[in-house]
């Protein structure tokens, strides 16, 4: 136990790990996190506050950066797991707003209408 304790130590104390902490690899992400949070947190608010556009743009946000911090080399893994996080709270967040909003042909009819009278 005593040894598994000392390299925690050792590596926490580490060149390379102070290095990391001082980087962007690190605090982009660490940044990053509130926007999952904050979806999180949204769980149990009402469903007529979510946006439906602003929903979207994130879960299409994520997916990208998702494929982004993998192919970086290297890899920024607390950058993936920001964005798998945030992929998932995104798209419980469009479940909800396409099921209080009467499913999903509905919502498709609704985007379809603004669309329209936007022009």
């Amino acid at each position: 136990m005593a040894s598994w304790a000392s390299n925690l130590f050792q590596k926490l104390g580490s060149k390379e790990f102070r290095s990391y902490l001082m980087s962007t690899h690190f605090w982009g992400p660490a940044a990053n996190w509130g926007i999952p949070l904050s979806a999180i947190a949204d769980f149990s608010s009402s469903p007529e506050k979510i946006s439906g556009k602003m929903t979207s743009a994130l879960t299409i946000y994520s997916m990208l950066f998702m494929r982004f911090a993998w192919m970086v080399n290297p890899r920024n893994y607390l950058l993936f797991a920001c964005h798998a996080t945030n992929e998932m709270a995104q798209l419980v967040q469009l479940y909800r707003f396409v099921d209080y909003n009467g499913g999903v042909g509905k919502v498709l009819k609704m985007s379809v209408d603004a669309a329209k009278s936007s022009k």
